[in-house]
């Protein structure tokens, strides 16, 4: 008899939902099982608001960038994203319809290469609170 954990079923799960063409992925139940070990929730690209989209593709292309600020360093100060050096991680705006101000939606990046980030994380509400971008 096969006997399998949790994390397997849910991989034999998302390979039968794939395969049935859902839109599922083994890789978004990996991304899912990565993310949840950091108490970190994700939110697949597609999801993100229009603007938050635009602003991954820039951030892959190097810019341009509408503000001063994107690009630049992200302390981190909240402690909610996983601890690295200063520098790792780099923030940039994504615009709010109608707000005169950068607003409060940001994509956060960590990685050394700007341009190839190991990671991003989405927040609208300024910090409070993270999503992990997957694909």
């Amino acid at each position: 008899m096969l006997r399998k954990g949790w994390a397997g079923w849910q991989l034999v799960v998302a390979v039968t939902l794939a395969a049935l063409g859902t839109g599922f992925s083994p890789d978004m139940v990996q991304a899912k099982k990565a993310s949840s070990d950091t108490g970190i929730s994700t939110v697949v690209i597609a999801e993100l608001p229009v603007q938050g989209r635009n602003m991954v593709k820039l951030i892959y292309q190097g810019g341009p960038f509408k503000y001063d600020k994107d690009g630049s360093v992200f302390g981190n100060r909240e402690r909610i994203l996983p601890s690295q050096n200063r520098g790792y991680y780099r923030e940039y705006t994504v615009k709010t319809p109608g707000e005169r101000s950068r607003g409060a939606r940001r994509i956060v990046c960590g990685g050394f290469v700007p341009t190839a980030p190991d990671a991003c994380y989405y927040t609208d509400d300024h910090y409070a609170s993270f999503r992990r971008i997957v694909q």
